[in-house]
C-alpha cells in the first residue's frame, strides 16, 4: 500500500514505536522505586503514584512513565496484526482458508519465534541467581501456548511476555471462526461486549487479571485493526479533503490527552488501548514527513519479533546493575545488548523454514 494506505515501512514503524515501549516497560517496572502499571487490573494507587512522580519529577521520571505507559506497546501489536489479517486473508474476494489449516499454520509461525527465545531463557535462567522454579504442567502449556487460560497466569508465564503467544493464538482463532469475512458488526459487537463486560469485576481482582490475559482483553485493538484495514479508503478520503498533517497532529494529541485523562479511572482505562491505537498511527503519519525517523522507528520494527522473545534474556542479566543503584548504566546496557542480540536472533529465526499454509 502506498497512497490508498499503510506502506511496509509505516507499518514497520509502528511496530517499532511498539516494541520500543514493551521491552522498555519490561526493564524500567521491575525496578522497586518506580511507579508500576495497570496493565490488567486497575489499581488507583499506581495511578496516584504516578500523579505524584509527575508533581514531584526527578531524574526517574523518564524510567516512571516508561514502567506505567510502555505496555501499551502490546495494543498497537494486536492493532497492526489484525490489519495484516484482512489485508493477508480478504483482499482475494474468491479465495477462501479453512479453520484448520489456518490455526496450524499459524500456531506454527508463533511456536517458531517463541521456542527459540524460551530455550535460551530457560538455560541462562537456570544458572543464574533465582531462577523460576517450573512444573511440568506448565512447560507443556506453554509449549502448546495455552497457559493464559490456567489460573493465575501471572504465577504460570515465565519469562511474563510470553503471555502474548497464547493471547495472539486465541485471536487467530476468533478472527477466523467469528470475524473472517464477517459483516463489520460482528467485529463492533464483540469488542463491545468484551470491553463492557470488564466494567463488572473487581478492578483489583484476580478474576478481571484472568480475563484480561486472554483474548476477551485485547478484543478492543484487534477489532480496531480489523475495522481499520476494512475502511481505511473512505477514511483516507475524508483525511484528505482536510489537512492531512493538521489533521494527524490533532489526532495525536487529542489520543495522547485521552490516554492520560482515561488512565485516572476504571471504566475510562478499559478504553485506553483505542486511543492507543488512534495515537499510533497519528503519529507514524507524522513521522513520514521526516524519513531518518520513519526509517530508524521501521528498522526497530523488522528486528521487534526478535527483540520480543529475547529481551527477557538481557533483562535478567543486566537488572541487578540497576537494582544495585546504578539505573541508567543498566539500563544503557541493557538496551544496546537486547538490540544487538535480537539482531543475532533474526538472523536464526531467518533460518528456520517457515510453515507452509494448506488452503
Amino acid at each position: 500500500m502506498t497512497n490508498n494506505g499503510f506502506s511496509r515501512t509505516e507499518c514497520n514503524a509502528l511496530r517499532g514505536i511498539a516494541i520500543i515501549g514493551i521491552f522498555l516497560h519490561n526493564y524500567c517496572h521491575w525496578l522497586g522505586p518506580i511507579v508500576k502499571e495497570n496493565e490488567y487490573q486497575y489499581f488507583q494507587l499506581n495511578v496516584d503514584r504516578l500523579a505524584h512522580a509527575v508533581q514531584c519529577a526527578d531524574a526517574s521520571l523518564p524510567l516512571h512513565l516508561l514502567s506505567f505507559f510502555g505496555h501499551y506497546g502490546v495494543p498497537l501489536f494486536l492493532f497492526l496484526s489484525a490489519f495484516g489479517l484482512v489485508r493477508k486473508y480478504e483482499a482475494n474476494q474468491q479465495t477462501r482458508i479453512s479453520t484448520v489449516p489456518f490455526v496450524c499454520y499459524h500456531f506454527l509461525k508463533l511456536f517458531k519465534m517463541m521456542i527459540v527465545g524460551f530455550v535460551a531463557f530457560t538455560m541462562l535462567d537456570a544458572i543464574t541467581p533465582q531462577p523460576h522454579h517450573y512444573h511440568f504442567t506448565d512447560v507443556i502449556a506453554q509449549l502448546l501456548l495455552v497457559n493464559n487460560v490456567l489460573p493465575n497466569p501471572s504465577k504460570v508465564i515465565w519469562p511474563g511476555p510470553y503471555w502474548f503467544f497464547g493471547l495472539m493464538l486465541q485471536l487467530y482463532i476468533v478472527y477466523r471462526l467469528l470475524l473472517y469475512r464477517r459483516h463489520w458488526g460482528w467485529t463492533i459487537a464483540l469488542a463491545v461486549a468484551f470491553t463492557v463486560a470488564q466494567w463488572f469485576f473487581d478492578p483489583e481482582g484476580a478474576a478481571l487479571e484472568r480475563y484480561r490475559y486472554n483474548f476477551m482483553g485485547g478484543m478492543l485493538p484487534f477489532a480496531l485493526g480489523l475495522l481499520y484495514a476494512r475502511f481505511e479508503e473512505p477514511l483516507l478520503r475524508w483525511r484528505g479533503r482536510l489537512n492531512p498533517v493538521l489533521t494527524d497532529l490533532l489526532t495525536l494529541l487529542l489520543s495522547s490527552l485521552l490516554i492520560v485523562m482515561l488512565s485516572g479511572s476504571f471504566i475510562g482505562w478499559s478504553l485506553v488501548p483505542a486511543f492507543v491505537c488512534t495515537a499510533g498511527v497519528a503519529l507514524v503519519r507524522l513521522l513520514a514527513h521526516w524519513p531518518l525517523l520513519l526509517d530508524g522507528c521501521a528498522w526497530m520494527g523488522g528486528i521487534s519479533a526478535a527483540l520480543f522473545v529475547c529481551h527477557p534474556i538481557t533483562r535478567k542479566i543486566f537488572i541487578p546493575i540497576s537494582r544495585a543503584g546504578d539505573v541508567w548504566t543498566g539500563l544503557l546496557l541493557y538496551v544496546v545488548a537486547s538490540v544487538c542480540l535480537a539482531w543475532l536472533f533474526r538472523l536464526l529465526l531467518n533460518k528456520i523454514p517457515n510453515p507452509t499454509l494448506r488452503r
